[in-house]
Formats: C-alpha cells, sequence, structure tokens
C-alpha cells in the first residue's frame, strides 16, 4: 500500500488537503424533515462524521481492507456513504452491503489519530439499516434464527444436549466430510463449525464467599454463549475472585446484556436486554460487577449512553457501568493476595477486539499473564487484525470470517506458543476453529485454547494445563 492511495479520496480527490470532504455541518442535516437513508432517532452523528478528516491510518487496520483493498469496506469508506445518507441519498442494497460487511472491531478507532469515534458511528447506522431496510426473506430467516437462540441462555443450554450427541457419536466430524453443509447452507454450516467442544455443566451458586478476609463484594456476569458453551470459564472466575478475597454475587434471574443485539443494530431488543440486566444486579449490594466476555462488557460499559433516552433508567444505567470492570481490571485493582504456582509453557495471547479496542485494556491481561511464574508470553504478528468472529459476523459472512480466522491461525503458529490465550467467548471459537484448520493443512498438532481466566486458575491452584491444551 503507497502513501499516496491512503491519502486519495473515495472520489480520486486529494483528502488530505484543504478542506475536509466528509465535514458535515450539522445545521444541514439536524432539525426537520430528514430525506435519504436515515429516520430522525438518533441519525449518524453529523458532527462525528467532520471529525474524520480522511488521512488513511485507519486502512491498514481494517480487516475488509485488508481482504479486499475496496475503499468503500474500509472505515473512511463507510463513513462517506452515511455522510452521503444525511445529504439525501436513498438507503440502496449496495450501501448496506458495505454496512454489513463491517465487522465493528474498533481497530480503526485504536488507529486513529482524530480520535473519530466510529464505533458510535456504526451502531447508529446499523440501527437504522435495521429499521428502514428491507432484508431479503433469507436473511430475514437467517438472522430471526441467531436472535431467536444466542441471547436466550436457557435455550442455549437446552442445545447442549443434541451438540453432545452429535460429537459423542462422531456425526459432527461426518457431516463435515461430506461438505453437504457447506454447499446448501454455508451459515448453518459454519454454527456447527464453530460450536466448542462441550464439557460437564458448571452451575454457580448466588452466593460464593471470599476466601480468607473479604476485601470486596463483586456481582459477575454469566453470560449466554459463555454460560452455555464455556461453563469452565466462569467457574474459573468465581474460583479466581473467591482466592483473592471477594464475595461474589451470581444473581440467578440476570439473562443476556443485549450486546450481540446491539452490535447488529437490533437497538429496542438490545435496550430491553439492558434494562433486564441492570433490574437483575439492582439490589445485588455490589461494588463491582466482573464480566469475563470481551464483547459483553464493552456493551454494558456503555449502557448509561444506550439507556439514556429512559429516565426511569438513565442514573441506574449510569451507575452499573461505573461499576462494571473486565476481569483482568478487577484482578490488578485488587492486587495479587493467592500465591501462584508456576507453570512452565509458552503462550500467545490474542487481543479481543472489544476488549483491546473497545475498552482500551490491553496491558491488564498480559500484566497477570506474565506474574506467573515459569509463563513465556509470545506477541502475534498483525495482532491488531481481527480474527473474524466479531460477534455473529463469522455466521452472518463465513466466507471473509474463514479468511481472516486462517490468516490470524497461521500468525499464531508463527509465534510457536504451545498454548494461544483470549478473553472472548467468540475468539475462542473462531481461533479454535481456525487453528485446527491449520494444523490439519501442515499435518501437525493443534495448539491449545484457553481463557485468560483459566490459564490464572490453573497457576492460583497448582492445576496442570493439559485439559486446556487438549481443547
Amino acid at each position: 500500500m503507497t502513501q499516496e492511495k491512503d491519502a486519495t479520496d473515495v472520489d480520486g480527490m486529494a483528502g488530505t488537503q484543504g478542506a475536509n470532504p466528509l465535514a458535515v455541518d450539522p445545521a444541514d442535516v439536524l432539525g426537520g424533515p430528514r430525506a435519504g437513508a436515515f429516520d430522525e432517532h438518533h441519525p449518524p452523528d453529523a458532527a462525528l462524521i467532520g471529525d474524520c478528516v480522511h488521512c488513511g491510518f485507519c486502512l491498514p487496520t481494517c480487516p475488509t481492507y485488508v481482504l479486499w483493498g475496496e475503499e468503500m469496506d474500509s472505515p473512511r469508506g463507510r463513513i462517506y456513504l452515511m455522510k452521503q445518507g444525511l445529504e439525501g441519498e436513498p438507503m440502496t442494497d449496495e450501501m448496506v452491503g458495505h454496512f454489513d460487511a463491517c465487522l465493528g472491531c474498533m481497530a480503526c478507532v485504536t488507529a486513529c489519530p482524530s480520535g473519530v469515534q466510529y464505533d458510535t458511528l456504526i451502531e447508529q447506522t446499523r440501527a437504522q439499516v435495521e429499521r428502514n431496510h428491507e432484508r431479503t426473506p433469507a436473511d430475514k430467516a437467517l438472522r430471526g434464527l441467531i436472535f431467536s437462540l444466542f441471547p436466550h441462555p436457557r435455550r442455549l443450554r437446552l442445545m447442549r444436549g443434541p451438540l453432545k450427541v452429535l460429537q459423542r457419536t462422531g456425526l459432527d466430524r461426518a457431516m463435515r466430510r461430506t461438505g453437504l453443509l457447506d454447499r446448501m447452507a454455508p451459515q448453518l454450516a459454519a454454527m456447527e463449525k464453530l460450536a466448542p467442544r462441550l464439557g460437564k455443566p458448571m452451575p454457580l451458586p448466588e452466593h460464593i464467599t471470599a476466601s480468607g478476609e473479604r476485601r470486596m463484594t463483586v456481582g459477575m456476569l454469566v453470560g449466554c454463549v459463555q454460560g452455555a458453551f464455556f461453563p469452565g470459564v466462569n467457574a474459573a472466575t468465581a474460583r479466581v475472585l473467591q482466592a483473592e478475597g471477594c464475595d461474589v454475587v451470581v444473581p440467578q434471574d440476570q439473562g443476556c446484556c443485549g450486546a450481540l443485539s446491539v452490535h447488529a443494530g437490533r437497538e429496542s431488543e438490545g435496550v430491553a436486554f439492558a434494562k433486564k440486566l441492570v433490574d437483575s444486579f439492582s439490589d445485588a449490594g455490589v461494588e463491582r460487577i466482573v464480566v469475563n466476555s470481551a464483547g459483553c462488557g464493552s456493551t454494558m460499559k456503555e449502557y448509561a449512553e444506550l439507556l439514556a433516552d429512559d429516565p426511569a433508567y438513565a442514573d441506574r444505567a449510569k451507575a452499573f457501568a461505573e461499576k462494571t470492570r473486565d476481569i483482568s481490571e478487577i484482578l490488578l485493582e485488587l492486587g495479587p493476595r493467592a500465591v501462584r504456582h508456576p507453570l512452565e509453557v509458552t503462550i500467545a495471547y490474542h487481543d479481543a477486539c472489544h476488549l483491546a479496542h473497545a475498552q482500551g485494556v490491553r496491558k491488564q491481561p498480559r500484566d497477570l499473564l506474565t506474574e506467573i511464574p515459569g509463563l513465556t508470553l509470545k506477541e502475534i504478528p498483525e495482532g491488531e487484525i481481527c480474527c473474524g468472529s466479531a460477534g455473529i459476523y463469522n455466521i452472518l459472512n463465513p466466507g471473509p470470517a474463514q479468511e481472516l480466522g486462517d490468516r490470524k491461525a497461521a500468525n499464531i503458529a508463527k509465534t510457536g506458543a504451545e498454548l494461544l490465550v483470549t478473553a472472548n467467548p467468540g475468539c475462542l471459537m473462531q481461533v479454535t476453529s481456525a487453528l485446527h484448520r491449520h494444523a490439519e493443512q501442515n499435518g501437525t498438532a493443534p495448539m491449545g485454547m484457553a481463557h485468560t481466566i483459566e490459564v490464572l486458575d490453573a497457576s492460583i491452584h497448582g492445576a496442570p494445563l493439559s485439559a486446556l491444551m487438549d481443547r
């Protein structure tokens, strides 16, 4: 990629000199009847669009631009389309296709020297798309299936039974070998391939008492996918918090945090989930709310903005968001008390996008891991590029998601690590699948996968890493 290409405007004009081609006067597009792509309810913010100076620093970090080199599939290209929509351009299938292609990884937010809030802009835009664009019947059906299942913990738990039968009998592997599902329904095939190997359920009690002197009372989010498919992560989280002197409260009526819905533009659904979760923790009497899923944490920290229009919830949502912490943040805030036993292992740490880019949490998990005696941490080349999970992106867009997953797996393999560690269930599923493909293609044993908290739990309790290495 040349410097000249980075500085090229979407319509062929220089984008780094003279007037900002993306600048929008809010007075021109706000307050009054609106023509064009967007309705009056929170359209893409004209002032935020105007912050983009079109410099191109976002391009090398954008997964879809890296894959395709298409301007309109870059952050600044999508911002240009938002500007066009505000100025009267209709919401076409082509425009929506470019918005849908975005993973929402927020790597561009980290890279941007002008502080453009692309994360806010793409969420505002996706909510507009869901309200104002007529999707195809097939797309509607797929999205309906996804959102009738994934944000509902009880329904996900019911899926464990049939899935375990498939895995124990080997029918899942036999079905993949035929390639039939890939040809007939690639999105459903992607969903099946991503399913993790299931262990035993590990339900948590409502109250877990701290070991030794209590240092803090925390509430814990169980999560949807995390709770159903990675119960060991939640159990490890509770054990580590307990060992570090925390009373842990696990409200039994908690449900989905709304992250998947919000990130997909299903605003009203996401708001409803958020309100219910705020209600679940209202009387818990906790000082912090701990999250071990990057996507969930990023949305929960934004509840103040999400629920700002509801006077009954605005203040409560703000208080909730201010208490919310990723598990790595709270453990560093407390400082170590439990003894760390040595783990002689070399790991590669993968930054989950909604932890590193959306929440700015990068150093904390690395600090927790490097405190473990004997552990060696390796950084992954192109670490800022998304693995392709991105919530439900790898189901809706299995082709590009697999390309990104394979790229990530190849870069992980270059580290020579024995174990890949990350902090999000979506990344665990996506990267595990990609690492298995990489191992099959190269005739090697697949690398193990673990959540950050599972490694710390193994160190604190002196447990072997063998179970994680075989995942």
